[in-house]
């Protein structure tokens, strides 16, 4: 008998919901015309994109709609990778003459990767470190943002810890400067509350398979008034923002995942918190030696990175796999790597920590069983685990 699959790697990826392949199927093959057409059959489709940036909007709390009231501020993007990078872009071509980034120590791959191009390319990047729960020195991130910034980059909501920044105040930072504030909210947007026009985001990057949208699509608000120069050249799409034929079945879904995501948000973030904290305390109570990383007055409700002294986190994901529980050792994109996440590293955890470092993150799919059931089968891993390991013996 196949064994049932506990999925909490929710922060790498979601399923899609039911309800949004319910939405995106119609448009494979019975509204398949191409939204640029001329002729009714593709003009519909347009119409539905449109429907779809509005629930984006919604959720992003982006209120403006233009005379023909559409959702403008949102720019469909194939990712959250490609969001971010836009971003950046534009910030600097819309701030000529500034030459820096300021960014965190904990950012995705997609700012930080980017960061070093362009600091090979010949502009400023100044990190931003973090203490020992992964919270931003504030005081160095002011004395960093300058005349010389043209954008501030950081993200909302850690995807390791879960920790949460505070935007608000960070781009009021970068404005009292000149500056222009991005953030990359691929975690928070569905599962905490999301308000671009009270924080005055000027931009903002989202990724539809974090929150039960299709991968391969994604969103970027950008603030009416700031100015904004294309990544991708070609047709006349997103209102010459963006060129290339939009991916309407994932459009479609991105939207209704949205409005879904909004209209259960706070129930959702109640249970997941829950759900979370009762993972930790029966985790926390049945094994010594761990840790829950982070900021825990301010992160995610459904994320919990848990540190176990003395082993590897790879071993126990290996092990937990046996039993059909899938979790991760940090971020989806640096997995495969041996070495402690960049994350652990800037938050100065132990190596012997945070080498042992497993992130569980959850979604409105899971239950209070698979939350006992991986409390169950955890201790006796992580002490057949430590009955091997050197390290162990030798810090325990």
């Amino acid at each position: 008998m196949e064994q049932p699959v506990i999925y909490l790697d929710n922060n790498a990826t979601t399923r899609v919901a039911p309800e949004v392949l319910e939405a995106m199927l119609p448009y494979f093959c019975e509204r398949y015309g191409n939204p640029s057409s001329i002729h009714t059959f593709g003009g519909s489709v347009a119409d539905d994109i449109e429907q779809a940036r509005c629930r984006v909007a919604d959720l992003l709390g982006a209120s403006f709609r233009d005379r023909d009231g559409i959702a403008s501020e949102i720019i469909f993007t194939s990712c959250g990778t490609e969001g971010d990078n836009a971003a950046i872009n534009a910030a600097f071509n819309a701030r000529p003459g500034r030459n820096k980034l300021v960014t965190t120590a904990v950012e995705h791959p997609a700012v930080l990767a980017y960061a070093k191009e362009l600091e090979r390319l010949g502009r400023e990047v100044v990190l931003v470190p973090v203490d020992g729960r992964g919270r931003l020195d504030m005081d160095f991130l002011k004395a960093a943002v300058d005349e010389n910034t043209a954008v501030v980059s950081a993200m909302w909501a850690n995807n390791e810890t879960g920790t949460v920044f505070p935007v608000g105040e960070i781009a009021k930072i970068a404005h009292a400067a000149g500056a222009l504030f991005h953030t990359d909210a691929v975690q928070a947007a569905g599962k905490v509350p999301v308000d671009v026009e009270a924080l005055e985001i000027d931009f903002l990057s989202i990724s539809g398979h974090k929150l039960h949208a299709p991968k391969g699509v994604g969103a970027l608000y950008v603030r009416r008034g700031v100015r904004f120069s294309r990544l991708l050249f070609g047709g006349h799409q997103e209102k010459g923002r963006r060129g290339g034929t939009e991916n309407v079945t994932s459009v479609i879904g991105l939207g209704k995942a949205c409005e879904m995501a909004l209209a259960s948000l706070e129930k959702d973030a109640a249970r997941l918190a829950e759900l979370r904290g009762r993972l930790e305390e029966k985790i926390t109570s049945a094994i010594p030696g761990t840790h829950v990383n982070g900021d825990l007055e301010n992160r995610l409700p459904n994320t919990s990175s848990i540190s176990f002294d003395g082993i590897e986190g790879e071993s126990i994901l290996m092990m937990l796999n046996m039993y059909g529980i899938c979790a991760s050792s940090g971020s989806a994109c640096t997995t495969g790597s041996l070495e402690p996440s960049h994350v652990m590293r800037a938050m100065g955890i132990p190596y012997t920590s945070a080498h042992g470092t497993v992130r569980f993150s959850l979604s409105c799919y899971n239950t209070a069983e698979e939350i006992d059931k991986v409390a169950e089968v955890l201790p006796p891993i992580i002490a057949r685990l430590r009955s091997i390991s050197p390290f162990w013996e030798e810090n325990k």
